[in-house]
Parts: structure tokens; C-alpha cells; sequence
């Protein structure tokens, strides 16, 4: 029912039609749109300036809200999404949309690797790996279709769907482990095991179990040792191990201390806890004797366990023992059953910082080794996993501890893209010296594709989502694509100072650098961290929780590889 115009509001009863029920009816009209279109201006412009205060009220609480959200980001690992106004985290990995500028740069990384797959399926196939300039493969790994096995997640997280199935393929009719070959039990497990346990994760398709253990199976007896440490070469067609000669005897550490995520994996996936065991009983022989900083020397006596006068290093035979200690209790679901992992890893952690220095005169902060009682001011480029490991570990720490360790991270971090910055192909050498008042220098000039420093930043732009690291991937990407990309595949590098090519893609390329540099620009729900572990190929492998030793299939399992297998048929290429 229309109000009478005496009971508006003064300024509005000029809105009513009865004010100009005497006048001329086009008037009329005219006057109520222009009155009553001044009005809601005004009106609109009053409400702003009676609500200003409300508002930058308002502006101060979000300031607050961010900042709370950095410090749960900190806490909890990493993808923290909006928060309730009950107190609740709420995690989710969808509220914030697809940067443009983001689906471009993974589109670049998904056309790169289609151009590194299709040269090795050309040129390569079932071989281990491509000599891109001389357009043939090569069985570095003893003819078990390295590449072929290390590119399977890839393939199916980057949706390459017709890929993926050919060699599914081929790992179906013919993968053969019958080989009277020398292989290395670590990189066996880490790429041929974690490849495969990986594309099962995924898929669901239990073919790809179903290799895993039987590859493993053959691995098995180079942990029949006097003390359970395994030795780190074994023939897998006769079962015969030993280690190299060039170690004297002794097993490597990285090489003893880096199956431990896919063997328990597999016990997990499998039910039977054979694998798991033998693994385990590496960790439980080492922590017997484990030094108050966490420390190990590179070399150890398989026959009585006793660590042998060798360096400490966090580069090359030494990494990866320290970041399994880390992911076995992330991929245990970090419960009690797992934390003498951690415990082990915060002792390692502990003795890190006793490696730290900086350089001068620019303050680049970098992992000393250690021979004897004295540091080497050389850091390799393997080292820089470790960025992303500790900050990966952090937020399992106190709050100042937590913060000390992501800002150590991230400072390592700064110093490894600089590793790429420092040379005339922005590429990285192999490993750097440290000098007063010089910063870095390369050391060995060679670049092979490696993917630690890429990885470091994936981890920190998912934990921290500062886009600096997204940047520096790019750059990095970049670089890549000008020196090492040819007609048939990528090259590494002899010389990151000439830019002179080599003839090898290694499989690692596939596997890793291209994998992290597609996630660095993918939404966090691809692959998110609080469901997947990483090996140190770069394979997820599903998180799943540990509440006693004995691994058991059950009906949570059964349901996530049925969701998965309806994941695949409806993923786009």
C-alpha cells in the first residue's frame, strides 16, 4: 500500500507521485528521476562517511586475521585456508583461485616435459636413459627402463594420460628384473621401487604393486649383514651383495639410510611386514650409538655397525639419510610410533647449525662439511635439499624454534638460487667454495639437471606462499630452456661457465626438476602436503597413519584406491 507523502521524510516526499499530481505529467517524471537519483546519492554518500570508522575498524581485523594466518601457515605445515569465526582451522585448498600467470608457467613445465618424453620414446625407449645429441639410449641402471619408471607420476599428474598408459604398457609386458646386473640398492629402491609404488599411490592400478614387490624382493638380500645395515650393490638376477671396492668395504650412509619410506610403503600397501622390518632395523642399529648432534660419517661398518673416520657432509652420500629421518615420521602421520624419526632428525637438525657460516662480504649462509674435528667451506649443490627439508620440519618445533629453522631455510634457500645466479648460464655447478671476502666461487663446473634447489623452493612456496620463490623457479625454468634444451631432449651441462653441452638427460629430469617445477605453479590441492610424502626422487607416496608396527591393509585403503581409480578415467589430457 503506497505511503502518503506527508509521512516521508522531508527531502523525500519530492519521490511521490502525488507532490505532482497538478503538474504537467512529463515534468512530473523528469523531476521524480532527478530528485529521487540526487537522493540515492546522497543518501549513499551519508552512509559511506557515517560508516568510515566501521570500516577501517574492519581493515585493522583483517591486518590481524593475516597475520594470524601466517603464524597457523608456521604451525600447521603449510596449506592453512580460511578460518571460522568459532576458533577452527578449516583447510582447504580451493578457496583461492588459478593464477593466470601461474597456468601459464605449468603449461610451459607440462610442454617441457612432453618435449623431454617424446624425444626419450623416440629415441630411447625401455632404455634407462637418452644421449639426446647422439639420439640413442643407454642402460645406466641395467636396462630397467629408468626414465621410463621415474616419469610415470609425472606423466599422470600432469594429466598426459595417452603417455601414461603406453607405458604402463610396457611396464606390464615388459619389465624384466631378471638381470645379471651390479645394481645400487639405493638407486633401485628410490627410482624403480618409489616410481612404482608412486604410480600405484595415483592410479590404483595394482600392476604397478605388484612389480614394486617383486623388485624389491630381489633387493631384499643385501640387508643379510651381521648387523642388518645393508650392503649397497647387489646382482639381481643371482642375489649376490657386497659393497664397491672404492669404499673399502664400508656401506655408505645416504645408501643404507634411504629405503626406508618405500620399503614401509610397501609392508603397508602389501601387509606383509618383511620390507619394513629389514628397514627399520637400520634406524634401530643406528640410533644405539647416535651422536648428541645427530651426525654421521659417510661410512659405516655393515659387519659391526661402528661409523668409520669419514666426512660429514650434507651433500652427496650423506643427504638423504637425514631427510628420510624427517619423512618416514611425516609419511607415519608423525604419531608416536614414529617419533624416534623425529627425535633422530631434531638431533641431526641440532648439529646442522653447528655446520652454518656465512660468507663476507654478502652474508650468503651456507652447510659447511666436516672432516675430523675441522669445517671445508664447500656446500654442494645436493645440499640444497635442505632448504626445503628444514622448513619442511619446522613447524614441528616450538614457535621460536619453528621460526629459527624456516628463517634458516629460507636464508639457504637465497644462497642456492644464487648458486644459478653467479654463472654466465644462470645455471648451477655441481658444487661451491666459500672465500673471505669473495662469496662463492664454482668448484666442479658441471651442471647434470639437477632438481635439489628447485625442490627447496616448491617447499617454501607451499609453506610460506611468498611468490619470490615462484620467481626464482622461473628464472631457474628459464635457464634450463636456453642451455640445456635441444631438437631431441635436454642436455646437462660440461661447463656452467661455457655453456658447453653434454650428452646424457638424465632420468632425475623427468622425475624431479620438471615434477617440482609444475607443482611450484599448480594449487596446492595438487599433491598437497598433509596427504603425500615425497621421496628423495620426488615420488608421493600417500601418508598413512602409524599406530603400531605391524602394517595391515584395511577398508580406508580399499575406498582411496577406488576413489583413485575414478580419479583417472575422468582426468583431461
Amino acid at each position: 500500500m503506497a505511503r502518503s507523502s506527508r509521512s516521508l521524510p522531508s527531502k523525500w516526499r519530492y519521490c511521490h507521485p502525488s507532490y505532482y499530481l497538478k503538474r504537467p505529467k512529463r515534468l512530473a517524471l523528469l523531476f521524480i528521476v532527478f530528485v529521487c537519483s540526487t537522493l540515492v546519492v546522497w543518501d549513499r554518500q551519508t552512509l559511506v562517511r557515517e560508516h568510515e570508522v566501521e570500516v577501517n575498524k574492519l581493515n585493522a581485523e583483517v591486518s590481524q586475521l593475516q597475520t594470524l594466518l601466517e603464524e597457523l601457515k608456521i604451525a600447521q605445515g603449510g596449506t592453512v585456508g580460511k578460518i571460522d569465526f568459532s576458533g577452527q582451522t578449516i583447510k582447504s585448498d580451493k578457496e583461492v583461485p588459478d593464477d593466470p600467470i601461474d597456468n601459464q608457467r605449468r603449461e610451459k613445465v607440462k610442454e617441457a616435459m612432453f618435449h623431454a618424453w617424446t624425444s626419450y620414446e623416440k629415441y630411447a625407449w625401455g632404455q634407462d636413459e637418452l644421449q639426446p645429441q647422439s639420439k640413442n639410449g643407454v642402460n645406466s641402471f641395467g636396462g630397467l627402463g629408468a626414465t621410463l619408471i621415474d616419469s610415470l607420476d609425472t606423466l599422470y599428474i600432469m594429466g598426459l594420460n595417452e603417455q601414461f598408459q603406453k607405458a604402463r604398457e610396457w611396464v606390464e609386458t615388459s619389465l624384466d628384473f631378471n638381470k645379471d646386473y651390479e645394481a645400487s640398492v639405493f638407486e633401485t629402491t628410490i627410482r624403480v621401487v618409489g616410481g612404482l609404488l608412486s604410480a600405484y599411490d595415483l592410479s590404483g592400478d595394482k600392476l604397478f604393486l605388484n612389480k614394486a614387490r617383486e623388485i624389491a624382493d630381489r633387493l631384499l638380500p643385501a640387508w643379510d649383514t651381521p648387523t642388518g645395515i645393508p650392503y649397497n650393490i647387489i646382482n639381481l638376477a643371482h642375489g649376490r651383495a657386497h659393497n664397491p671396492s672404492w669404499t673399502g668395504g664400508e656401506s655408505i650412509l645416504a645408501d643404507s639410510g634411504t629405503e626406508q619410506l618405500e620399503f614401509i610403503v610397501l609392508s603397508q600397501r602389501t601387509g606383509d611386514p618383511k620390507y619394513q622390518q629389514k628397514v627399520e632395523n637400520v634406524i634401530i642399529q643406528l640410533n644405539k650409538t647416535f651422536p648428541d648432534d645427530g651426525l654421521l660419517p659417510i661410512y659405516i661398518d655393515p659387519r659391526s655397525g661402528a661409523t668409520a673416520y669419514s666426512p660429514i657432509t650434507f651433500g652427496a652420500m650423506g643427504d638423504s639419510f637425514y631427510e628420510y629421518l624427517l619423512k618416514v615420521w611425516i609419511q607415519g602421520n608423525k604419531t608416536p610410533a614414529v617419533k624416534h624419526y623425529r627425535d633422530m632428525w631434531e638431533k641431526s637438525m641440532k648439529g646442522l647449525l653447528s655446520l652454518i657460516k656465512r660468507s663476507t662480504p654478502s652474508s650468503f649462509t651456507y652447510i659447511c662439511e666436516k672432516n675430523g674435528g675441522s669445517l671445508s667451506d664447500k656446500m654442494d649443490e645436493l645440499a640444497c635439499f635442505a632448504p626445503g627439508m628444514v622448513a619442511l620440519g619446522s613447524s614441528g618445533f616450538g614457535r621460536d624454534d619453528s621460526r629459527k629453522f624456516l628463517s634458516l631455510a629460507e636464508e639457504l634457500a637465497w644462497t642456492c638460487y644464487n648458486f644459478y645466479q653467479s654463472t654466465p648460464t644462470k645455471l648451477a655447478g655441481e658444487n661451491y667454495f666459500f672465500h673471505p671476502g669473495q662469496d662463492m666461487s664454482v668448484g666442479t663446473s658441471w651442471n647434470i639437471l639437477r632438481p635439489e634447489t628447485v625442490e627447496s623452493l616448491f617447499y617454501l612456496w607451499r609453506l610460506t606462499g611468498n611468490k619470490t620463490y615462484q620467481e626464482w623457479g622461473w628464472n631457474i625454468f628459464q635457464a634450463f630452456e636456453k642451455n640445456s634444451r635441444i631438437e631431441s631432449g635436454y642436455v646437462g651441462l660440461k661447463d656452467v661457465n661455457t655453456g658447453v653441452k653434454d650428452n646424457m638427460m638424465q632420468s632425475f629430469f623427468l622425475a624431479e626438476t620438471l615434477k617440482y617445477l609444475y607443482l611450484l605453479f599448480s594449487p596446492s590441492s595438487v599433491i598437497p602436503l598433509d596427504e603425500w610424502v615425497f621421496n628423495t626422487e620426488a615420488h608421493p607416496l600417500r601418508i598413512v597413519t602409524r599406530n603400531e608396527n605391524k602394517p595391515k591393509p584395511n577398508e580406508k585403503d580399499k575406498a582411496f584406491n577406488k576413489m583413485l581409480r575414478g580419479r583417472k578415467e575422468g582426468r583431461s589430457g
